[in-house]
Parts: C-alpha cells; sequence; structure tokens
C-alpha cells in the first residue's frame, strides 16, 4: 500500500508540472490567463515579483484564511491536507516560473497564433488537472479555501466555487485599473479558459483510467468494498415518466418479498452528501446548463469529496447507495441509473418500461394527478431530464435495447403481465441463489 501512496504522490507531482506549464502557455498567448491565476498574473505586472512568486503568496494567503472557516474539529480530521498545502503552493510557484523561462520564446504573432496558443495552453491544463483527479492525493490552496468556505457558510461546493473565480477575475481587473490605468492580463482568453477546460477534461478522464492498477485504486476497491457478485438478484427499473415503472416496482416487491428502493433513495441521499432533501427532489433528475456544469468543473476541482458540481456530488451518493442496497441483498431499485451502476454485477435483471403518449398521459392524469392539458408537456419534460441525465453520467443512450434485459411495453401489455414477465427472467437466478 505504501508502494501505491507513493505512486499516487509522484502522479501529483507530475500533474502539478503539466498544470503550470498549461497556465503558462495560455498565458503566454497575450489573451488573459485563466481566472485562477488572474491576480497573480495581474500583480507581476505592476511589481518586482513574478507571477510564480505571486502564486505562492497568494496560496499561503488562502491557507491562512481558512482557519477562520475552520473548526477545531475540521482542522484535526483534515491535518495531513491542510498542512500538505504550503509545500504544494512552493512547488506549483516554482512550477509556473520554470514554465514561463522555459517558454520565452513562445511569442505567437497575429491574432489567429494566439488563438491557437491558447487552445493548445487549455488542451494541456486539461491533461495535467484530468491527472491530478486521478491521483486524488491532495489539494490546491484555492480548492481547499473554496471547501472550508462552503462547508462553515453550508453552501454547494460548485456554486462557491464560482463566485470564488469570478472574484478573482474582478479583483485582477481592479488592480489592473488601480495601478495600471487599464484592463490587462483579463481577456477572451480568461472566458476560454473558464468554458473549456471543463469539457476537455471530462473527455481527457476516461484514458486516465489505465493507470488505475499502477496506483492501486483497482486493488483498493477490491479490498475495501464488499465480496462482487454478493447480496443476491437485484431488479433495475429504467422508466418512461407514466409508464408505470414504480407501480410496477410495487407489484414486485409484494410478489417476490424483495425490497423495493425509489422514494427512499431522497432521504438516504441526503444523508451520505450532506445535501438539502428538497435541493435533491428538485434535481436529482435534471442537470444544469452545460456549460455551467464546465464552469464549476473547471481549474481546480478534483474528486468526488473535494471538487464536485451539487450535480455530480448527488450522482456519486447515489450511486454508492446503490452499490450498498446491491450487496445487503435482494431488492429492486427504480431509476438511479442503476442499470449502469451494477454493469459489471452479475445477477442483475434490468428492465427498461416505456408505453405510447396516450397511455402515460392517462396514468399523469388519473393516478399522479396531473391536470390533463399539462400532461403531454410534463412527460416530455421529465423524459428529456432522464435522458440528459443518464447519457451525460453514463455515456450511453438511454432507452438502447442491448442495455436491458427486458424492453416492456406497458400501455399495450399492463402492469400484472408486466410483473409475471419479470418474475419468469427472475426465476432461474432466484433458484441459483436459493
Amino acid at each position: 500500500m505504501e508502494k501505491f501512496t507513493v505512486r499516487r504522490y509522484l502522479l501529483f507531482a507530475v500533474s502539478l508540472f503539466v498544470n503550470a506549464f498549461g497556465i503558462a502557455f495560455i498565458t503566454k498567448a497575450s489573451l488573459g490567463t485563466s481566472p485562477i491565476t488572474s491576480v497573480t498574473y495581474v500583480s507581476s505586472m505592476f511589481t518586482p515579483l513574478t507571477m510564480g512568486q505571486w502564486t505562492v503568496i497568494l496560496n499561503i494567503l488562502f491557507v491562512v484564511l481558512e482557519l477562520f472557516f475552520m473548526s477545531r474539529r475540521d482542522l484535526k480530521t483534515d491535518l495531513r491536507m491542510y498542512l500538505l498545502q504550503i509545500p504544494i503552493s512552493l512547488c506549483f510557484g516554482m512550477f509556473i516560473d520554470v514554465s514561463m523561462n522555459a517558454l520565452f520564446w513562445l511569442e505567437p504573432a497575429g491574432y489567429a497564433g494566439r488563438v491557437g496558443v491558447l487552445l493548445a495552453g487549455c488542451v494541456i491544463l486539461s491533461a495535467g488537472i484530468a491527472l491530478e483527479v486521478e491521483a486524488d492525493i491532495a489539494m490546491m490552496a484555492g480548492e481547499y479555501f473554496v471547501k472550508a468556505i462552503s462547508r462553515r457558510l453550508r453552501r454547494d461546493f460548485g456554486y462557491v466555487k464560482l463566485g470564488f473565480d469570478i472574484t478573482l477575475v474582478v479583483t485582477a481587473c481592479l488592480l489592473s485599473l488601480a495601478f495600471m490605468s487599464e484592463v490587462r492580463g483579463v481577456r477572451e482568453g480568461t472566458v476560454a479558459a473558464a468554458l473549456l477546460v471543463g469539457p476537455i477534461v471530462h473527455v481527457i478522464s476516461p484514458y486516465y483510467r489505465r493507470l488505475d492498477g499502477w496506483i492501486g485504486r483497482s486493488a483498493q476497491t477490491r479490498n475495501s468494498g464488499p465480496a462482487a457478485g454478493g447480496g443476491g438478484v437485484v431488479i433495475t427499473i429504467a422508466r418512461e415518466y407514466g409508464s408505470g415503472g414504480h407501480e410496477l416496482g410495487e407489484m414486485l416487491s409484494r410478489e417476490l418479498n424483495m425490497k423495493l428502493y425509489d422514494r427512499e433513495f431522497i432521504g438516504m441521499a441526503a444523508q451520505k452528501s450532506g445535501m438539502d432533501e428538497r435541493y435533491i427532489l428538485e434535481n436529482e433528475q435534471s442537470i444544469p446548463s452545460f456549460w455551467l456544469k464546465c464552469i464549476f468543473a473547471m481549474n481546480n476541482e478534483r474528486s468526488i469529496e473535494h471538487g464536485l458540481s451539487p450535480d455530480d456530488v448527488l450522482f456519486v451518493a447515489e450511486s454508492r447507495i446503490v452499490q450498498e442496497l446491491a450487496e445487503q441483498g435482494p431488492c429492486i431499485i427504480v431509476g438511479r441509473c442503476a442499470d449502469f451502476v451494477l454493469k459489471d454485477r452479475p445477477n442483475v435483471v434490468k428492465v427498461f418500461c416505456y408505453c405510447d403518449a396516450a397511455s402515460a398521459c392517462e396514468r399523469c392524469v388519473g393516478e399522479y394527478g396531473i391536470p390533463r392539458e399539462r400532461a403531454a408537456a410534463e412527460i416530455k419534460r421529465v423524459n428529456r431530464n432522464r435522458i440528459a441525465h443518464y447519457e451525460y453520467y453514463t455515456g450511453m443512450k438511454w432507452g438502447e435495447p442491448h442495455h436491458y434485459n427486458l424492453m416492456i411495453n406497458t400501455g399495450s401489455i399492463g402492469l400484472k403481465t408486466a410483473c409475471a414477465l419479470v418474475k419468469e427472467v427472475c426465476a432461474p437466478l432466484c433458484r441459483q441463489r436459493g
């Protein structure tokens, strides 16, 4: 285990250098720097200190300010992570100066050349961020500062991070106006870096999973988690809105004497994620604007515990609950991307319920109490959110027949017949487990 820890620290150190090199590339484009380094870059323009030296100063300031937002218990619990910020800040500042000096020759000519250098810098920075996520061993001062604030104020990390970055950019603009009588160092490149880095990280991250074995992540997962395949038969039900997926789950629960989990996830996810139940109820099956999520994900947000947007934290919390429930015993899980979360687990029967528009409308009006004139629009809205949520987090097509064991049209065969079909598919697995 010590060998894997050393490797993760080594990977983190490499990621710091890649991040610094990416920031230097972006800065060399002369179209503005990234939001997280905007203050340090502008400060280096009117003082004898370098961008790297200002980075060290600002990050150490963050470390000091964090104490005002941390309780003694927080400090005691996170002491290692807190103290690590100091050497990380020193190394990061040094890496930035080394990178800036190494790129002394980079002076792009023309606007097109600058844009090209900017884009290259965004790719490099994204590669470093994705690598740092993979290492998942420490946090930089900027993101830890945001974590301390969000924890103390009981606010979502993503929104605090967004406000933090905006504050840095505004501060950089004010410093520039005060000391140089014009806005310098904050330009369209700053906005471009904010918008582009997140999506690129999202694309690059899966390729780093090849490093899981080298840093011991796969071994840790196997050793710390329950035995693969334990717990019994699990039925997952994905469903179009108005197709009666929940009702089907209730029927199966009664007839198979299996626990049903659907609305219970609200309270369970609130407890695991620390979120408000009302937030979960309103946002569980929807995601915000893609670009807003990219802003949440940009720059220094990292691991599950430290740097995800509220929707990501919720998805991770519910995924963990799905895995835990599957290990506890036979059960039925409605929604929550359970078919994807349990895709590598044996003894899972994956069901997808759908129906025609008329049947869905009738169920929404008769059973859900939705006014008839609003039913069609509500069905379309909910299904659109479910598609976006599922496909964003799984990378798979929602409702694709190849992903499921049963595709059931509840509008034409009815829930009782659907229940009998699922029971028939489950019977061999139940006998095998028995």
